[in-house]
């Protein structure tokens, strides 16, 4: 088990604000006024989706996705499983997904698989806090991204290690044993 004294900060509170209205701003571009459905995958993107929310000077409807990729542990099982899909008809929507991170790829493929299966939304843009190129074994990249990061186990702003350390307000990593 980690304590918070063995995490290492790798992005502070400002830093991540500072992206999101970078992100936001690109995002107000695409959209203009035009209506947006800002789907969260729970429940590492909570935060990220939260202030990238309160940048966007579109009307904003928001809605949660819960997946899961992790077991306990620091390596990604590389097996996406649903836990609670419960969005509303996007047909003809415009939606922007609201990713922690982008590591392996296996769970952005998954949501841009079933977005493209479910729903023939009007646009789909995916954008992640994190993009971690180093690890992709699947050819898919985030739409936006905040930060590109190396192949670090991290925690803070709503990443977690076995459910703790979200509540951080920066983005920290923890040394891992090989």
């Amino acid at each position: 088990m980690y304590t918070e004294q063995d995490i290492k900060p790798l992005i502070s509170e400002s830093q991540i604000q500072q992206a999101i209205k970078t992100m936001a701003d690109n995002l107000n571009n695409l959209y203009k006024q035009e209506e947006v459905y800002l789907i969260c995958v729970l429940k590492g993107s909570v935060m990220f989706m939260t202030d990238l929310a309160k940048q966007l000077k579109m009307p904003v409807k928001m809605e949660f996705i819960r997946l899961s990729s992790y077991g306990s542990g620091t390596e990604s099982s590389g097996k996406v499983r649903a836990i609670d899909i419960l969005l509303p008809d996007l047909n003809d929507k415009n939606v922007i997904i609201a990713e922690d991170i982008v590591d392996t790829g296996h769970t952005a493929k998954f949501l841009t698989d079933f977005f493209d299966y479910k729903f023939k939304v009007k646009s789909l843009t995916f954008c992640s806090l994190l993009d971690k190129k180093i690890k992709r074994v699947v050819d898919i990249n985030p739409d936006y991204y905040c930060f590109e990061i190396d192949d670090k186990f991290v925690v803070g702003y709503g990443l977690d290690n076995d459910g703790l350390y979200r509540n951080l307000p920066y983005i920290g990593y923890i040394e891992t044993q090989s």
